[in-house]
């Protein structure tokens, strides 16, 4: 898999799916599969026994993964693509919009 450069905390917005044009903040990122957890985005039901720690058990909702090329980088209100470009030694990230760097 190629470099994820969307990274956890960063504001996405879903581009494809059942899902499109909701936006989020991404709580995973799995770069080995490609996939990212992004917040209220991909709700799955998850129904549980009762255990110690949910005593009653019953139906959890949750949010499931999806494609990192699913999303786009939300800048300034505005999906962007991401660049990375050194900064003098540092490595750093780059909204290929507006040039601006993000971290």
């Amino acid at each position: 898999m190629a470099l994820l450069k969307i990274k956890k905390g960063d504001m996405v917005k879903v581009i494809a799916g059942k899902d499109k044009d909701k936006e989020g903040k991404v709580i995973a990122v799995n770069s080995k599969e490609g996939k990212v957890v992004v917040e209220g985005v991909n709700m799955l039901t998850k129904h549980t026994k009762p255990s110690a720690t949910n005593q009653n058990g019953g139906i959890i909702n949750k949010e499931g993964p999806i494609d990192a090329s699913n999303v786009m980088y939300l800048h300034k209100g505005k999906t962007t693509r991401i660049g990375v470009k050194m900064d003098g030694e540092k490595k750093v990230r780059f909204a290929k919009t507006t040039g601006d760097i993000i971290d």
